[in-house]
């Protein structure tokens, strides 16, 4: 078995947002017989939007690895057993901390950095923000595990999330905040589970820092755009990616 991790902020997608881009890589990822998992940022509701349009059936992470989402009665009972709960139609590994939570923090030191991020800004700024359109910006605002900072002020907040308990990751544009947890360790879990059917070859594609501990648990590793890590090989965009692998 294949199984290919794939980012989607500026790896799958481009800045329009659009699933038109990443729709015949997906494809051709599926016809090749790679399980394809997508690991990003985004939150359950946006990567929903994403799994319906490019008709991914199986397992995804939410949240910079804050969550494992299982459809059920995708693995066999006897794989999962009884450990984790059934939400909406998903077996859920919840990795991450609540967001009221990671917000609490958050809203705490805000003023104190000039921090903006989903709690504290309007659907309109989140929208220029991020640029997303407004359909795809009310889907970001449900969130369940972390948060987003656009814009800060000053230096010196992420020592004092940190004291906290939280994680603060940087993303190709933007800050993730969460609880103790990142990419590598949700798919690490999900890949035991993969093993369990046979021997499993693994790979990864992003573009931002909070990818590395993705990076470090697979077998190959692709990384879109200019930055290092001693496990990837830079790619220029998701489309070369199939030359690479096919």
């Amino acid at each position: 078995m294949r199984v290919i991790f794939l980012d989607l902020d500026r790896t799958l997608i481009g800045d329009d947002y659009s699933p038109q881009q990443g729709e015949p890589v997906v494809r051709s990822l599926l016809d090749a017989g790679f399980e394809v998992v997508l690991n990003s940022s985004k939150t359950r509701t946006e990567q929903e939007y994403y799994r319906k349009t490019w008709g991914l059936k199986g397992p995804f992470i939410v949240e910079n690895g804050s969550a494992i989402l299982i459809p059920e009665d995708y693995f066999p009972s006897e794989i999962i057993g009884h450990k984790w709960p059934r939400k909406e139609g998903y077996l859920i590994a919840e990795l991450g901390k609540p967001y009221p939570e990671i917000k609490g923090h958050l809203d705490t030191i805000a003023p104190t950095y000039g921090l903006k991020y989903y709690g504290n800004s309007t659907l309109r700024e989140i929208m220029e923000f991020t640029g997303l359109p407004e359909n795809l910006a009310k889907l970001a605002t449900e969130r369940e595990y972390s948060e987003t900072i656009f814009r800060w002020e000053r230096e010196g907040f992420e020592m004092e999330l940190n004291k906290k308990g939280l994680k603060v990751s940087r993303g190709s544009r933007f800050i993730g905040v969460t609880g103790d947890t990142d990419k590598g360790r949700a798919a690490k879990i999900l890949l035991d589970l993969y093993s369990l059917h046979g021997p499993v070859e693994s790979y990864a594609v992003g573009d931002g820092e909070n990818d590395f501990p993705l990076f470090d648990v697979v077998d190959k590793a692709f990384m879109v755009g200019n930055l290092f890590h001693p496990k990837a090989m830079r790619i220029n965009s998701i489309e070369e990616l199939l030359g690479v692998i096919s």
